[in-house]
């Protein structure tokens, strides 16, 4: 035999009804279906008679569940059928007006009453389906048996499995049995409390001994997460009979809790399906299940409209009786309390209610220590509310080192504050709470950091569209199907800026659409709202990237970073600032737990920083550096010619992409020196700009105009330059603009270099960097390669954005 349960959303059209229809038919042992009542009756019941009792009018309200009785009696039947189930609601009809008439008469409802009332829709309901299901109707009031404790009645269990086997002794194929409603010993009408259907079906499961039962819902069974949060969120195959119970308790509505333990106490499992979609596996809850070594953490659950109460005081500690007392006064006013988090030394004992009841609860409790208060024993209580519980659960937790390291760790680096934490010695559920505003963040960065995810998400929000961030996004898109495939991670844009416009959307942008969104987009681009709508969005794995050369922007750096969010910037203003900025940038990064990256600021895509990186952690240390910087520069020095005068190389390096907007910014050597200074301080060095020795090659003056005045004299130094290149090229020798830094000096200056150097061969807009340290000194460590471009940027750019993924 099987317990076939149907809530009130699988009984909420007609359609839905046929299905269970096709749903019972398709089973091959005697069923006994239990039916909640129409979707929505019960609400209207429960209105109804609240309203009624304050002076309303019923008719209303008696009417529409009248209606939608009779509308459900008319799609499921016709003719003579139609009319004899009509005539079997019609007495229901009359019993609930007159009860109506009661309570608009004396302007009371009383527990027992409401109890009377709201059982109707199950009765009503169960009707229905029986006739439709040509079934036997079952009465659940007269087998289920309680104490008069109306609205959550306590169940006589050996009395109820006792009579409910006596009913369904002669079963042969169909029963249909109404859930929730139940009677007390004195046959007074009694309710089973909040998802009473479902325990309603478990108490028939365990009174048959069925096979199985079965809960038929909306949803394809327990999710990892709750799937209104995360998209990501998946059923989950299987899970224990705790494990289930912890799910439920901490807001997974897919189960009333208490319809765990009849069927747990008799070992029979339980399987959740879907009736709108039959052909999904669910999930099934058991006694125990295979794959728990590959997955510890089953699901996460969480609660919100929570407050925390804190009780604090010295004169607690070593006092007996404070938490019978705290917890006394509770009881006494029917709080249930949710997680309790006690400090070791006994000065506070915290516990989370329901806002509802926050209230009454401080008031008790206050009242319950008023001695206590006056005399400063206790000295505080603190009321804290708009937060959320969050409940990792998995009955094998304990069999896996490090998950409460694992899952702070990971909390606290995406910026999200724990308020409380609770752990029991099962070790079956860590407990949490936090805001409620970071409540979507904590779900997303957990759900992810335990595998429930298929895949790792980094959102980005990046600003500069010019030709690196376009060629960014390019290089993401084509690189995705690769990153999912392999590495389970998905970069999704979800902030984009250019000098005009920015746009959002949490959900992602297509690389595609940016141009059309941006032109669109009413949002002027402003980057201190970019920064607060990004820091708003809350988004976990969050990162900021800078493809610009804009000081401004590298001005909210630590704003950025300061709010959980890592930087990765091809703009190097910022790493070659004041010192004193570098550092705090640095530190705040280290300290927040989240990245500061900028290896394109020097050498674009060549891996110069992160090589320093690593020789500066295994132990080594750098002694001199000495490196070409600038592509631009060297592509210049590389292109001049008999037939290209330096005037003409300098405009084909702006037109092939390699010099900046304004040239003279990379002709007057200050590019160098940042990205010297960039690799001194990498190196372990403090320096400042203003501490590199700086030879310039090209005199003042052409930098003291105007752009267009720099194009129209730059030409007077074609004469000279082509005069000193023949000089060069009779003695084999070349150009390279070098920067150098040796025993704490550094400078930059354009040099000679004979055919034996390094930096003599070097090509087009390479650069070329040559470390040499305490392990490689007599043979200097050489890096050489593209210095320059917008495919080669994006790509350091790229690197670094996988770095933050830590795939």
């Amino acid at each position: 035999m099987k317990i076939l349960k149907f809530g009130g959303t699988s009984v909420g059209s007609h359609e839905n009804v046929r299905r269970i229809g096709e749903i019972v038919k398709g089973q091959n042992t005697p069923v006994i279906v239990v039916v909640s009542a129409l979707g929505g009756i019960t609400d209207t019941l429960l209105l109804t008679a609240r309203t009624t009792a304050e002076g309303g009018e019923f008719t209303t309200g008696l009417s529409a569940i009248r209606t939608r009785h009779e509308e459900m009696a008319g799609q499921l039947f016709a003719g003579e059928q139609l009319n004899r189930v009509l005539a079997k609601l019609h007495p229901y009809f009359e019993e609930l007006e007159k009860i109506f008439q009661g309570v608009s008469l004396i302007y009371e409802l009383t527990p027992k009453t409401l109890d009377k009332i709201v059982g109707f829709g199950e009765r009503m309901s169960s009707l229905l389906i029986s006739e439709f299901l040509d079934g036997e109707l079952i009465d659940s009031a007269a087998v289920i048996k309680t104490d008069e404790n109306f609205g959550r009645a306590y169940v006589d269990l050996d009395k109820t499995y006792r009579l409910i086997a006596e009913k369904c002794s002669s079963l042969k194929d169909v029963a249909v049995a109404p859930g929730f409603i139940s009677s007390s010993s004195n046959g007074v009408m009694t309710t089973l409390g909040r998802g009473g259907s479902d325990y309603t079906a478990a108490l028939f499961a365990a009174a048959l001994d069925a096979e199985k039962l079965e809960i038929w819902t909306d949803v394809d069974g327990f999710m990892t997460a709750d799937p209104r949060v995360i998209s990501k969120a998946y059923p989950i195959p299987s899970l224990t009979y705790s494990e289930a119970m912890e799910l439920s308790h901490f807001g997974a509505k897919v189960i009333y809790p208490p319809t765990i333990l009849p069927v747990y106490k008799k070992g029979i499992p339980v399987q959740i399906k879907n009736t709108m979609a039959p052909e999904a596996e669910g999930t099934l809850i058991g006694l125990e299940e295979a794959d728990w070594k590959d997955r510890p953490i089953k699901g996460i659950s969480s609660m919100s409209g929570i407050t925390l109460i804190t009780v604090q005081g010295l004169g607690m500690i070593g006092v007996t009786g404070i938490s019978s007392r705290i917890f006394g006064v509770l009881a006494q006013k029917e709080i249930n309390v949710i997680l309790i988090s006690q400090a070791s030394s006994e000065n506070s004992i915290s516990f989370a209610v329901d806002s509802g009841c926050a209230e009454v609860a401080k008031e008790g409790i206050e009242n319950e220590f008023a001695v206590e208060i006056a005399s400063g024993r206790i000295n505080k209580i603190t009321v804290e509310e708009n937060l959320s519980i969050v409940a990792i659960v998995g009955e094998h937790m304990k069999h896996s080192a490090g998950i409460a390291g694992k899952l702070f760790h990971t909390i606290g680096k995406n910026g999200i504050n724990v308020v409380a934490i609770a752990q029991g010695a099962s070790e079956q559920n860590i407990s949490w709470v936090v805001k409620h505003s970071d409540l979507r963040k904590t779900l997303n960065v957990v759900h992810e950091s335990f595998f429930l995810s298929p895949y790792i998400e980094l959102n980005i929000f990046l600003v500069g569209i010019g030709t690196v961030g376009r060629d960014l996004l390019k290089q993401i898109e084509r690189q995705q199907p690769r990153l999912m495939g392999e590495h389970r991670l998905k970069i999704k844009l979800a902030g984009v800026a250019n000098s005009r416009k920015m746009y959002f959307d949490r959900d992602g942008i297509q690389v595609s659409e940016v141009d059309n969104l941006l032109k669109s987009s009413e949002e002027k681009s402003n980057m201190s709202a970019f920064c607060q709508k990004m820091i708003d969005l809350n988004m976990f794995n969050s990162v900021f990237v800078d493809c610009t050369a804009n000081a401004e922007i590298a001005e909210h750096y630590f704003h950025i970073i300061d709010n959980f969010i890592s930087v990765v910037a091809a703009n190097k203003v910022a790493a070659s600032s004041s010192f004193e900025r570098y550092k705090k940038l640095k530190d705040t990064a280290s300290k927040k737990g989240v990245k500061f990256l900028f290896e394109t600021n020097v050498g674009a895509g060549l891996p110069l920083i992160s090589t320093i990186n690593d020789l500066q952690r295994s132990g080594d240390r750098i002694q001199r550096i000495e490196a070409v910087l600038s592509g631009t520069l060297n592509f210049i020095f590389n292109t001049l010619s008999e037939e290209i005068p330096l005037s003409q190389a300098i405009r084909m390096a702006k037109e092939q992409g390699f010099a900046e907007p304004d040239p003279r910014i990379d002709l007057s050597g200050i590019d160098v020196v940042r990205k010297l200074v960039i690799l001194a301080r990498e190196s372990g060095y403090e320096i400042e700009k203003e501490d590199v020795k700086m030879e310039s090659f090209i005199p003042q003056k052409y930098f003291d105009g105007s752009l267009d005045e720099f194009w129209e004299t730059i030409n007077e130094m074609d004469e000279e330059f082509e005069q000193r290149r023949k000089e060069l090229v009779a003695n084999n020798q070349r150009w390279r603009f070098v920067g150098k830094f040796e025993d704490g000096q550094a400078e930059v200056a354009l040099r000679v270099v004979d055919p034996d150097h390094p930096f003599f061969d070097l090509e087009g807009s390479n650069n070329i960097v040559l470390l040499t340290s305490e392990r490689y000194n007599e043979f200097p460590m050489q890096i050489k390669g593209y210095g320059a471009g917008a495919a080669v940027t994006a790509a350091g750019v790229f690197a670094d954005l996988i770095k933050v993924s830590n795939i």
